[in-house]
């Protein structure tokens, strides 16, 4: 099996986007740092992000658990199908991290990785919301995305340092060979009435605080969460 590397590093700071006035909600004005350019040469892999990276909602996105999104480049072939748009390349998703040779199924949640001179740790699948689906005018992409299981996940820093494209993902430690990427998702979407499998997950010490809150309550009983506010929010 080839190794795993970094393709492309992108970075972005929060851009407005559409039309205060615009009657069709997909139009109407919004800001994300979705939209992202390529990075030549060393960057700093902060605790928070990487340098030169922002996030307009830092409710949602950014912070320590989610200081970098990386996505598997060998995804995009399939959304160009199923989406039958060829433009739909590497960056359309917002990550930070383009990767080869990597997908849901080949890393778990608590995987440390030696990223050049950075060591990452990852700390929970990508839960899609309403912002892909506005950049491309699909209203229901992040459902697709969640269904299909290709999410993506993030990289909590642990310790600071340079990366830069070309670098190898380098396997450290896998405490929870049990919990990869791939079952967290279906476990999360697909498995909504196993409660004790919820309850398993949710003990994991690795994954981030709120996926272990959401799988806690709903282990406990709690109500069903409603989704959609995340997955179409404004866009109807």
């Amino acid at each position: 099996m080839s190794q795993p590397i970094i393709e492309r590093i992108m970075v972005g700071k929060p851009q407005t986007f559409g039309q205060k006035e615009a009657k069709r909600p997909m139009d109407r004005e919004w800001t994300s740092g979705i939209v992202k350019q390529s990075v030549h040469g060393k960057i700093w892999a902060r605790k928070t992000n990487l340098q030169g990276d922002g996030q307009a909602d830092l409710k949602h996105h950014g912070g320590p658990e989610k200081a970098i999104f990386v996505y598997p480049v060998t995804h995009y072939a399939f959304w160009q199908i199923k989406l039958q748009n060829p433009d739909f390349t590497v960056g359309a998703f917002g990550e930070n991290l383009a990767v080869q040779h990597m997908v849901e199924a080949d890393l778990c949640i608590g995987d440390i990785f030696q990223i050049g001179g950075a060591i990452v740790q990852v700390s929970q699948p990508r839960q899609p919301c309403w912002k892909p689906a506005r950049r491309w005018k699909i209203k229901d992409l992040a459902l697709q995305i969640q269904q299909e299981g290709r999410t993506g996940w993030y990289f909590r820093v642990l310790k600071e340092g340079e990366i830069q494209a070309g670098d190898v993902l380098q396997l450290r430690e896998r405490p929870f060979p049990e919990w990869t990427v791939s079952r967290c998702n279906d476990v999360m979407h697909n498995q909504q009435h196993d409660l004790e499998l919820a309850a398993r997950l949710a003990s994991c010490e690795l994954l981030a605080r709120n996926w272990r809150n959401t799988l806690g309550k709903r282990a406990r009983g709690e109500g069903k969460l409603d989704i959609r506010n995340r997955v179409i929010g404004p866009n109807e």
